[in-house]
């Protein structure tokens, strides 16, 4: 099974949706239970990666390769590390989550709703997966099309803008980020003699600067507009705001990064030099903090408790490019933790927002007010997905930027100054919004018979508030499975790290005492 244990986590929800497809639209309880069990299952068989994956072996485990087309030089080529292994656990467990939350939500096109979803899974975990470039460039296309039309279909009023708004933004940046792969295509043969998309062999060409900072801009604009990055980002509150709770958690927690996730597989590794280049770094380092800033500041401003979310994760990812590029472990590590935090917490809020809007069927935050006194168990379960969310210790969110701002304070400590407001900014917008929102007295009368929330729906926040508990005890198993990834990135971007910094430990250690060194003499 291990041989294969990759093939079937990527064609299981591909699996299912060829199933869904022999079900009768009209019958939509099978449709809703099938399409369930399917996530479900995904999931499920994805769950051995954990103990099948070693923390302490270095490269890519669990390896499948096939040609695909030879001619092409293209090899259907998927295999893991540290940093795909917990992208493609939050992935699974997400487009779990992201199905069973809607049960009640859609009651139109319901097996083209959830077929969608499937196919969209798949996408997501072949990105995740790809170690050829032309297969990953696949992956990255085809997650375009199922959410496209979960926005346009199953959206809100302004559904059709949000949606081509999304479809042009990524499109472009990925026709950009195609150029950039086919240059490396072409010059690994004029140098090799021999065609490959193979992410190994690509990292085997040696490049001029000028080529490598031409690449490196082409991927910086498909994965900047994917995280989303200041200024790239203002396709995303419209297709938050637009998309059904499941698209918007599925968008926040899995598709940004993408973004953030080939910056780190392919950005890093397969241009050194461009990376390391110090106009590069700096601009992409005042690019994530002013997102962090700008993006807290703007959530800070909003009315309307959708956009406000939206908005925080412009913020939240700019931590994790600012990570990213302090090219060092902390840096990486961090932001690799706080992507799947992101992922963890930012689902929790838009999960909170799609319960009530549910009921009320508004997401104006004037609307609400007092609500913890007819929904306790509602306020509770917001409070942690906030807290975790604004960092609290003991919560996920804290790990993640702590090792964040440490990386980023070895690298510039004027960045780190520059980003810790954008700390305390978090925590002002979201204690804010559970003010208005929770506490209080009950302004409106609309909202006093409200229901809590139902056993389905407590289940569908379990595993997330469980998740985001552990990650903030205990967050040592994902710095082991993350410390050979990343110190392979930081030893490829920045060749004698490591040596350099045991050598500068050594001289900083104490000299022993004299008569501890003749004792040691004798």
């Amino acid at each position: 099974m291990d041989q294969h244990l990759l093939s079937l986590i990527l064609f299981t929800p591909l699996a299912g949706l060829a199933v869904l497809l022999l079900i009768p639209g009209s019958n939509k309880g099978l449709i809703r239970v099938w399409a369930n069990l399917a996530s479900f299952a995904g999931f499920l068989i994805s769950l051995p990666l954990v103990s099948r994956f070693q923390s302490g072996a270095a490269g890519f485990q669990l390896v499948e390769k096939a040609d695909w087309i030879p001619s092409l030089g293209v090899k259907y080529l998927i295999g893991i590390d540290g940093i795909s292994l917990l992208l493609v656990m939050l992935t699974t467990l997400m487009g779990f989550i992201a199905t069973l939350c809607s049960w009640n939500a859609v009651e139109d096109r319901v097996k083209e709703y959830y077929a969608m979803f499937l196919l969209l899974q798949t996408g997501m975990i072949g990105v995740f997966l790809s170690l050829d470039f032309f297969l990953f460039y696949v992956f990255w296309e085809l997650v375009l099309v199922p959410m496209y039309f979960i926005i346009g279909v199953w959206g809100g009023p302004r559904k059709l803008y949000a949606a081509i708004k999304f479809f042009l933004y990524t499109l472009a940046g990925s026709v950009l980020m195609l150029l950039g792969i086919l240059t490396l295509y072409f010059h690994h043969f004029s140098q090799f003699g021999f065609y490959t998309f193979e992410i190994a062999e690509l990292m085997k060409l040696n490049l001029p600067l000028n080529v490598q900072e031409w690449v490196f801009w082409a991927f910086f604009v498909g994965f900047a507009i994917k995280v989303p990055m200041f200024p790239f980002h203002t396709w995303l509150p419209d297709a938050h705001v637009e998309a059904p709770t499941a698209g918007s958690v599925i968008l926040a927690a899995v598709l940004l990064k993408m973004g953030t996730y080939g910056f780190l597989r392919f950005s890093l590794p397969l241009l050194p030099k461009a990376s390391v280049d110090q106009t590069i770094v700096q601009t992409l380092a005042v690019l994530s903090i002013v997102g962090i800033l700008y993006g807290a500041l703007v959530s800070l401003m909003q009315s309307d408790w959708k956009k406000l979310v939206a908005y925080s994760s412009v913020s939240h990812l700019g931590f994790c490019t600012l990570g990213i590029f302090s090219l060092n472990p902390n840096g990486i590590a961090g932001s690799v933790i706080q992507q799947v935090n992101h992922g963890i917490s930012t689902g929790m809020l838009f999960l909170v927002i799609g319960v009530i809007y549910e009921r009320r069927h508004t997401r104006a935050i004037s609307e609400y007010g007092g609500l913890a006194h007819v929904m306790p168990k509602f306020a509770t379960v917001f409070a942690i997905a906030m807290l975790s969310s604004a960092g609290l210790p003991l919560l996920n969110g804290f790990v993640g930027e702590f090792t964040i701002l440490q990386g980023a304070f070895e690298a510039s400590r004027t960045w780190a100054a520059l980003a810790v407001p954008g700390v305390v900014l978090g925590a002002a917008y979201l204690l804010w919004l559970y003010q208005r929102t929770m506490l209080g007295q009950v302004t409106n009368g609309k909202n006093l018979g409200l229901p809590d929330l139902s056993l389905r729906e407590m289940a569908v926040f379990v595993p997330l508030i469980a998740w985001a508990v552990w990650i903030g005890v205990y967050p040592k198993p994902y710095f082991d499975v993350l410390e050979k990834p990343v110190a392979q990135i930081v030893e490829r971007v920045r060749p004698g790290y490591f040596s350099t910094s045991a050598a500068e430990n050594a001289s900083a250690l104490p000299a022993a005492p004299a008569a501890e060194r003749a004792g040691g003499a004798q």
